[in-house]
Protein backbone atom coordinates (compact mmCIF):
# COMPACT_ATOMS: atom_id res chain seq x y z
CA UNK A 1 0.00 0.00 0.00
CA UNK A 2 1.61 3.72 -0.56
CA UNK A 3 0.76 6.28 1.92
CA UNK A 4 -2.49 7.50 0.19
CA UNK A 5 -4.14 4.36 0.48
CA UNK A 6 -3.49 3.24 4.38
CA UNK A 7 -4.90 6.82 4.80
CA UNK A 8 -7.95 5.75 2.73
CA UNK A 9 -8.20 2.35 4.65
CA UNK A 10 -7.65 4.27 8.12
CA UNK A 11 -10.19 6.81 7.15
CA UNK A 12 -12.75 3.85 6.14
CA UNK A 13 -12.24 1.62 8.85
CA UNK A 14 -12.34 5.28 11.53
CA UNK A 15 -15.91 5.80 10.20
CA UNK A 16 -16.70 2.58 10.89
CA UNK A 17 -15.94 2.49 14.33
CA UNK A 18 -17.56 6.25 14.79
CA UNK A 19 -20.77 4.69 13.28
CA UNK A 20 -20.73 2.20 15.43
CA UNK A 21 -19.78 3.83 18.70
CA UNK A 22 -22.38 6.03 17.98
CA UNK A 23 -25.30 3.55 17.63
CA UNK A 24 -23.70 1.83 21.20
CA UNK A 25 -23.96 5.80 22.47
CA UNK A 26 -27.31 6.53 21.35
CA UNK A 27 -28.71 3.31 22.66
CA UNK A 28 -26.92 3.73 26.22
CA UNK A 29 -28.00 6.60 26.91
CA UNK A 30 -31.80 5.22 27.05
CA UNK A 31 -31.18 1.90 28.47
CA UNK A 32 -32.86 0.80 31.74
CA UNK A 33 -30.53 -0.52 34.14
CA UNK A 34 -32.20 -4.08 34.53
CA UNK A 35 -30.72 -7.73 33.84
CA UNK A 36 -33.90 -8.17 31.28
CA UNK A 37 -32.42 -4.86 29.33
CA UNK A 38 -28.82 -5.82 29.53
CA UNK A 39 -28.97 -9.44 28.21
CA UNK A 40 -31.89 -9.67 26.20
CA UNK A 41 -32.40 -6.54 25.31
CA UNK A 42 -35.92 -6.01 26.08
CA UNK A 43 -37.13 -8.75 24.71
CA UNK A 44 -38.36 -5.99 21.85
CA UNK A 45 -36.81 -7.30 18.77
CA UNK A 46 -38.43 -8.02 15.71
CA UNK A 47 -38.13 -11.41 13.79
CA UNK A 48 -36.60 -9.45 10.87
CA UNK A 49 -34.53 -7.30 13.22
CA UNK A 50 -33.57 -10.71 15.14
CA UNK A 51 -32.77 -12.39 11.89
CA UNK A 52 -30.28 -9.97 10.85
CA UNK A 53 -28.40 -9.87 13.89
CA UNK A 54 -27.87 -13.88 14.51
CA UNK A 55 -27.12 -13.53 11.03
CA UNK A 56 -24.47 -10.76 11.72
CA UNK A 57 -23.29 -12.53 14.71
CA UNK A 58 -22.64 -15.48 12.52
CA UNK A 59 -21.24 -14.72 9.19
CA UNK A 60 -18.05 -13.89 11.21
CA UNK A 61 -14.58 -13.66 9.95
CA UNK A 62 -14.67 -17.27 10.51
CA UNK A 63 -17.13 -17.68 7.59
CA UNK A 64 -16.40 -15.11 5.63
CA UNK A 65 -12.39 -15.12 5.38
CA UNK A 66 -12.04 -18.74 6.98
CA UNK A 67 -13.84 -20.65 4.41
CA UNK A 68 -13.46 -19.15 1.02
CA UNK A 69 -9.80 -19.38 1.93
CA UNK A 70 -10.06 -23.06 2.47
CA UNK A 71 -12.04 -23.48 -0.77
CA UNK A 72 -9.59 -21.50 -2.41
CA UNK A 73 -6.81 -24.09 -1.23
CA UNK A 74 -8.84 -27.94 -1.07
CA UNK A 75 -12.07 -26.75 -3.47
CA UNK A 76 -14.66 -29.47 -2.92
CA UNK A 77 -13.53 -30.46 0.63
CA UNK A 78 -13.20 -26.39 1.82
CA UNK A 79 -16.75 -26.53 0.10
CA UNK A 80 -17.98 -28.64 2.77
CA UNK A 81 -17.70 -26.67 5.75
CA UNK A 82 -20.20 -23.69 3.97
CA UNK A 83 -22.77 -27.09 3.73
CA UNK A 84 -21.91 -28.27 7.17
CA UNK A 85 -22.94 -25.17 8.63
CA UNK A 86 -26.45 -24.20 6.43
CA UNK A 87 -27.37 -27.57 7.38
CA UNK A 88 -26.90 -26.80 11.25
CA UNK A 89 -29.59 -24.42 11.27
CA UNK A 90 -31.92 -26.71 10.17
CA UNK A 91 -31.32 -28.38 13.55
CA UNK A 92 -31.86 -24.70 14.88
CA UNK A 93 -35.16 -24.36 13.60
CA UNK A 94 -36.45 -27.80 14.38
CA UNK A 95 -34.79 -28.10 17.79
CA UNK A 96 -33.75 -25.49 19.29
CA UNK A 97 -34.70 -21.82 19.07
CA UNK A 98 -38.35 -22.28 20.55
CA UNK A 99 -37.80 -24.54 23.62
CA UNK A 100 -34.82 -22.26 24.45
CA UNK A 101 -37.25 -19.14 24.31
CA UNK A 102 -40.37 -21.10 25.93
CA UNK A 103 -37.62 -20.72 29.01
CA UNK A 104 -37.61 -17.16 29.18
CA UNK A 105 -34.16 -17.39 30.41
CA UNK A 106 -31.44 -15.29 29.81
CA UNK A 107 -28.60 -17.97 29.08
CA UNK A 108 -28.18 -21.48 28.14
CA UNK A 109 -26.73 -22.08 31.45
CA UNK A 110 -30.07 -20.44 33.16
CA UNK A 111 -32.00 -23.23 31.14
CA UNK A 112 -29.93 -25.96 31.87
CA UNK A 113 -30.30 -24.70 35.94
CA UNK A 114 -34.29 -24.29 35.60
CA UNK A 115 -34.07 -28.18 34.77
CA UNK A 116 -31.58 -29.98 37.14
CA UNK A 117 -30.16 -29.18 40.36
CA UNK A 118 -28.87 -25.36 40.17
CA UNK A 119 -25.44 -25.34 41.69
CA UNK A 120 -23.61 -27.99 40.31
CA UNK A 121 -24.79 -26.78 36.60
CA UNK A 122 -23.79 -23.46 37.27
CA UNK A 123 -20.19 -24.87 38.59
CA UNK A 124 -20.31 -26.62 35.43
CA UNK A 125 -21.54 -24.11 33.22
CA UNK A 126 -19.29 -21.39 34.74
CA UNK A 127 -15.73 -23.71 34.67
CA UNK A 128 -16.51 -24.79 30.72
CA UNK A 129 -17.31 -21.29 29.84
CA UNK A 130 -14.00 -19.75 31.36
CA UNK A 131 -11.98 -22.56 29.53
CA UNK A 132 -13.81 -22.44 26.56
CA UNK A 133 -14.35 -18.20 26.07
CA UNK A 134 -10.32 -18.24 27.29
CA UNK A 135 -9.23 -20.05 23.64
CA UNK A 136 -12.13 -18.76 21.31
CA UNK A 137 -11.26 -15.01 22.33
CA UNK A 138 -7.63 -15.51 22.34
CA UNK A 139 -8.28 -16.66 18.38
CA UNK A 140 -11.10 -14.44 17.59
CA UNK A 141 -8.86 -11.09 18.92
CA UNK A 142 -5.71 -12.19 17.08
CA UNK A 143 -7.25 -12.96 13.99
CA UNK A 144 -9.56 -9.52 13.89
CA UNK A 145 -5.86 -7.82 15.00
CA UNK A 146 -4.17 -9.45 12.29
CA UNK A 147 -6.92 -8.97 9.69
CA UNK A 148 -7.11 -4.90 10.87
CA UNK A 149 -3.35 -4.83 11.06
CA UNK A 150 -3.01 -6.21 7.25
CA UNK A 151 -6.11 -3.47 6.20
CA UNK A 152 -4.10 -0.64 8.32
CA UNK A 153 -0.89 -1.37 6.80
CA UNK A 154 0.92 -2.47 9.95
CA UNK A 155 3.14 -5.48 9.46
CA UNK A 156 5.62 -5.70 12.73
CA UNK A 157 4.88 -7.67 15.40
CA UNK A 158 4.51 -4.57 17.80
CA UNK A 159 1.80 -3.16 15.27
CA UNK A 160 -0.35 -6.38 15.69
CA UNK A 161 0.11 -6.73 19.26
CA UNK A 162 -1.77 -2.99 19.76
CA UNK A 163 -3.82 -3.58 17.22
CA UNK A 164 -5.08 -6.95 19.25
CA UNK A 165 -5.66 -4.38 22.42
CA UNK A 166 -7.10 -1.99 20.42
CA UNK A 167 -9.90 -4.45 18.85
CA UNK A 168 -10.12 -5.71 22.24
CA UNK A 169 -10.58 -2.38 23.85
CA UNK A 170 -13.21 -2.01 21.63
CA UNK A 171 -15.58 -4.66 22.66
CA UNK A 172 -15.61 -4.26 26.02
CA UNK A 173 -16.58 -0.78 25.14
CA UNK A 174 -19.27 -1.85 22.92
CA UNK A 175 -20.97 -4.97 25.47
CA UNK A 176 -20.51 -2.58 28.47
CA UNK A 177 -22.39 0.35 27.49
CA UNK A 178 -25.17 -1.05 25.30
CA UNK A 179 -25.68 -4.15 26.22
CA UNK A 180 -27.69 -6.95 24.38
CA UNK A 181 -29.56 -3.66 22.65
CA UNK A 182 -26.48 -2.11 21.16
CA UNK A 183 -24.81 -5.29 20.10
CA UNK A 184 -27.91 -6.15 18.49
CA UNK A 185 -28.09 -3.01 16.31
CA UNK A 186 -24.13 -3.08 15.62
CA UNK A 187 -24.69 -6.76 14.54
CA UNK A 188 -27.64 -5.45 11.90
CA UNK A 189 -25.16 -3.11 10.62
CA UNK A 190 -22.50 -5.61 10.11
CA UNK A 191 -24.61 -8.05 8.51
CA UNK A 192 -26.06 -5.17 5.60
CA UNK A 193 -22.40 -4.22 5.43
CA UNK A 194 -21.14 -7.83 4.92
CA UNK A 195 -24.25 -8.96 2.75
CA UNK A 196 -23.33 -5.69 0.34
CA UNK A 197 -19.58 -6.34 0.15
CA UNK A 198 -20.22 -9.96 -0.23
CA UNK A 199 -22.79 -9.64 -2.93
CA UNK A 200 -20.51 -6.83 -4.70
CA UNK A 201 -17.68 -9.05 -4.59
CA UNK A 202 -19.54 -12.14 -6.73
CA UNK A 203 -20.72 -10.44 -9.38
CA UNK A 204 -17.29 -8.73 -9.86
CA UNK A 205 -16.06 -12.34 -10.05
CA UNK A 206 -18.83 -13.58 -12.38
CA UNK A 207 -18.63 -10.23 -14.46
CA UNK A 208 -14.90 -11.27 -14.88
CA UNK A 209 -15.76 -14.75 -16.15
CA UNK A 210 -18.54 -13.29 -18.28
CA UNK A 211 -21.06 -14.96 -16.14
CA UNK A 212 -19.49 -18.46 -17.00
CA UNK A 213 -19.05 -20.91 -14.25
CA UNK A 214 -17.90 -23.53 -15.99
CA UNK A 215 -14.75 -21.58 -16.90
CA UNK A 216 -14.48 -20.05 -13.09
CA UNK A 217 -14.50 -23.86 -11.80
CA UNK A 218 -11.96 -25.17 -14.97
CA UNK A 219 -9.72 -22.30 -14.48
CA UNK A 220 -9.66 -22.49 -10.72
CA UNK A 221 -8.97 -26.06 -10.94
CA UNK A 222 -6.02 -25.84 -13.60
CA UNK A 223 -4.14 -23.05 -11.60
CA UNK A 224 -4.79 -25.24 -8.46
CA UNK A 225 -1.91 -27.42 -9.76
CA UNK A 226 -4.77 -30.52 -9.03
CA UNK A 227 -6.41 -30.53 -12.06
CA UNK A 228 -9.69 -32.05 -11.88
CA UNK A 229 -9.33 -33.19 -8.25
CA UNK A 230 -9.15 -30.06 -6.68
CA UNK A 231 -13.24 -30.29 -7.49
CA UNK A 232 -13.73 -33.89 -6.43
CA UNK A 233 -14.28 -35.19 -3.28
CA UNK A 234 -10.67 -36.06 -1.07
CA UNK A 235 -8.21 -33.54 -1.37
CA UNK A 236 -8.79 -32.62 2.25
CA UNK A 237 -10.63 -35.25 3.53
CA UNK A 238 -10.14 -38.54 1.67
CA UNK A 239 -7.64 -41.43 1.50
CA UNK A 240 -6.96 -43.22 4.57
CA UNK A 241 -9.38 -44.37 7.48
CA UNK A 242 -8.48 -41.75 10.02
CA UNK A 243 -9.07 -38.93 7.16
CA UNK A 244 -12.60 -39.94 6.42
CA UNK A 245 -13.08 -40.04 10.32
CA UNK A 246 -11.84 -36.41 10.63
CA UNK A 247 -14.50 -35.46 7.97
CA UNK A 248 -17.26 -37.47 10.09
CA UNK A 249 -15.76 -35.30 12.94
CA UNK A 250 -16.08 -32.01 11.38
CA UNK A 251 -19.73 -32.89 10.15
CA UNK A 252 -20.45 -33.59 13.99
CA UNK A 253 -19.23 -30.81 15.08
CA UNK A 254 -20.17 -28.28 12.65
CA UNK A 255 -23.93 -29.01 13.11
CA UNK A 256 -24.34 -29.75 16.74
CA UNK A 257 -21.30 -27.30 17.52
CA UNK A 258 -23.81 -24.67 15.52
CA UNK A 259 -26.98 -25.52 17.68
CA UNK A 260 -25.08 -25.30 21.15
CA UNK A 261 -23.24 -21.50 20.36
CA UNK A 262 -24.02 -19.13 23.17
CA UNK A 263 -23.60 -16.03 21.56
CA UNK A 264 -26.51 -17.42 18.83
CA UNK A 265 -28.58 -19.00 21.25
CA UNK A 266 -28.93 -15.55 23.53
CA UNK A 267 -30.43 -14.27 20.65
CA UNK A 268 -33.26 -16.28 20.81
CA UNK A 269 -34.10 -14.28 24.18
CA UNK A 270 -34.35 -10.66 22.51
CA UNK A 271 -37.52 -11.25 20.76
CA UNK A 272 -41.08 -11.28 22.47
CA UNK A 273 -42.13 -14.89 21.88
CA UNK A 274 -41.41 -18.24 20.97
CA UNK A 275 -43.10 -18.06 17.93
CA UNK A 276 -40.68 -14.73 17.21
CA UNK A 277 -37.98 -16.78 17.90
CA UNK A 278 -38.88 -19.20 14.81
CA UNK A 279 -39.48 -16.88 12.95
CA UNK A 280 -35.75 -14.63 13.51
CA UNK A 281 -34.31 -18.27 12.67
CA UNK A 282 -35.88 -18.35 9.43
CA UNK A 283 -35.06 -14.89 8.11
CA UNK A 284 -31.70 -15.86 9.17
CA UNK A 285 -31.70 -18.87 7.46
CA UNK A 286 -32.40 -17.44 3.97
CA UNK A 287 -29.56 -14.91 4.54
CA UNK A 288 -26.96 -17.18 5.98
CA UNK A 289 -28.28 -19.64 2.77
CA UNK A 290 -27.21 -17.01 0.05
CA UNK A 291 -23.94 -15.83 1.63
CA UNK A 292 -22.46 -18.99 1.99
CA UNK A 293 -23.13 -19.82 -2.00
CA UNK A 294 -21.76 -16.65 -2.42
CA UNK A 295 -18.21 -17.84 -0.34
CA UNK A 296 -17.97 -20.83 -2.55
CA UNK A 297 -18.06 -18.23 -5.63
CA UNK A 298 -15.65 -16.20 -3.87
CA UNK A 299 -13.24 -19.69 -2.89
CA UNK A 300 -13.27 -20.20 -6.32
CA UNK A 301 -12.75 -16.84 -7.50
CA UNK A 302 -9.57 -16.58 -5.31
CA UNK A 303 -8.26 -20.04 -6.57
CA UNK A 304 -8.65 -18.77 -10.23
CA UNK A 305 -7.75 -15.45 -10.05
CA UNK A 306 -5.13 -15.33 -7.16
CA UNK A 307 -4.38 -19.29 -7.16
CA UNK A 308 -3.74 -21.25 -4.22
CA UNK A 309 0.25 -20.64 -4.00
CA UNK A 310 -0.32 -17.06 -3.54
CA UNK A 311 -2.94 -17.25 -1.18
CA UNK A 312 -0.64 -20.02 0.98
CA UNK A 313 1.91 -17.71 0.80
CA UNK A 314 0.08 -14.77 2.61
CA UNK A 315 -1.52 -16.74 4.80
CA UNK A 316 -1.27 -20.75 5.46
CA UNK A 317 -4.61 -20.97 6.14
CA UNK A 318 -5.85 -19.17 2.86
CA UNK A 319 -7.61 -16.66 6.00
CA UNK A 320 -6.36 -13.61 3.18
CA UNK A 321 -7.89 -14.93 0.07
CA UNK A 322 -10.73 -12.99 -0.22
CA UNK A 323 -8.75 -9.32 0.78
CA UNK A 324 -6.42 -10.44 -1.62
CA UNK A 325 -9.14 -11.21 -4.26
CA UNK A 326 -10.88 -8.00 -3.34
CA UNK A 327 -7.51 -6.13 -4.19
CA UNK A 328 -7.50 -8.00 -7.41
CA UNK A 329 -11.05 -7.26 -8.36
CA UNK A 330 -10.61 -3.82 -7.32
CA UNK A 331 -7.74 -2.74 -9.54
CA UNK A 332 -4.92 -4.93 -7.99
CA UNK A 333 -1.78 -3.79 -5.28
CA UNK A 334 -1.80 0.13 -4.57
CA UNK A 335 -5.18 0.89 -6.70
CA UNK A 336 -7.66 3.45 -4.56
CA UNK A 337 -10.69 0.56 -5.97
CA UNK A 338 -8.64 -2.46 -4.52
CA UNK A 339 -8.33 -0.54 -1.05
CA UNK A 340 -11.77 0.60 -1.16
CA UNK A 341 -13.17 -3.20 -1.38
Amino acid sequence: MTANHQTLALVLFSVFIAVTLGITTWVSRNRRGSAEEFYAGGRLFSPLENGFAIAGDYMSAASFLGISGLIALYGYDGMLYSVGFLVAWLVVLLLVAELVRNCGRFTLADVVAARMAERPVRIAAGTSSVAVSVLYLVAQMVGAGSLVALLLGGTSEAARSWTVIGVGALMVIYVSLGGMRATTWIQIVKAVLLMAGTIALTVLVLLRFHGDVDNLLSTAAERSGHGLDFLAPGLRYGGDWTARLDFISLGLALVLGTAGLPHILSRFYTVPTARAARRSVVWSIGLIGSFYLMTIVLGFGAAALIGPDEVRASNASGNTAVPLLALDLGGGAGSTGGTVL
